[in-house]
């Protein structure tokens, strides 16, 4: 495992090969998945979050060219409404899991 910690896909330069895995959690575009998916080995694993409405435009038109599934995750946190307690949503995370199959 060498986990790199950079801005992407500069950070691509720093890895020997192809990546069996990518995870995207951050500014994601069009631009960056199409790069991720090209630096992906066969059999490899894209996984991508948005939050953005631009992010997730892009994950459904990722998953449209390529496969994949997408799955919505919503949370909500406690807090106080007057002498109660509600739970309060955060912002939605849409996820892109996909394999790349072909070589």
């Amino acid at each position: 495992l060498q986990v790199v910690e950079a801005y992407s896909p500069d950070a691509f330069g720093v890895i020997d090969g192809a990546a069996a895995a990518v995870f995207v959690g951050g500014g994601l575009s069009a631009y960056l998945l199409g790069a991720s998916w090209d630096r992906l080995a066969a059999g490899g694993r894209l996984v991508a979050n948005a939050v953005t409405l631009e992010g997730q435009a892009a994950l459904v038109g990722f998953r449209d060219a390529h496969g994949g599934s997408l799955t919505r995750i919503a949370v909500g946190r406690d807090d106080k409404v007057g002498s109660r307690t509600a739970l309060r949503p955060m912002m939605e995370v849409w996820q892109l899991r996909t394999e790349k199959t072909e070589t």
